[in-house]
């Protein structure tokens, strides 16, 4: 068991990643809680899915931006050196060709912040809407 310095919170892991202040409640204040130096790419993202998803609902859920509709479509959020991107298992399976220059698992895509393709980020998105919102 770990417990944070700052929030006195108690975790399993050793120094586990959270929010110490309070949780953001809209996707403009989770972006204003990250690094200066990641908020154009997070911007931009949200900027590529609103425009990919406009039937969609933002939402922070899981602590992190979502676009909603009926479940949740997509997820994206800030990492110290990547943006990651949470679309679920069956889009990452279809566009595994294409996301063989970056880290893929089974439910989570990291793009290095030098090298974010959002056109893929936009097509993902776009099946993930198709097959999420069953």
């Amino acid at each position: 068991m770990w417990t944070c310095p700052e929030c006195g919170r108690t975790f399993a892991r050793k120094n586990q990643d959270h929010y110490c202040t309070k949780k953001p409640e809209t996707i403009d204040a989770y972006i204003a809680l990250q690094d200066e130096t990641v908020q154009p790419v997070l911007k931009k993202t949200r900027e590529v899915l609103k425009m990919t998803l406009p039937e969609c609902e933002e939402r922070i859920s899981w602590q992190m931006p979502t676009y909603w509709k009926k479940h949740n479509i997509i997820h994206f959020a800030a990492s110290k050196k990547h943006l990651g991107i949470y679309p679920g298992p069956e889009p990452i399976e279809a566009f595994k060709k294409e996301l063989e220059p970056y880290v893929a698992s089974k439910g989570a895509i990291r793009f290095p912040y030098d090298h974010v393709d959002y056109d893929l980020i936009a097509r993902i998105a776009a099946y993930a809407c198709q097959v999420n919102s069953k």
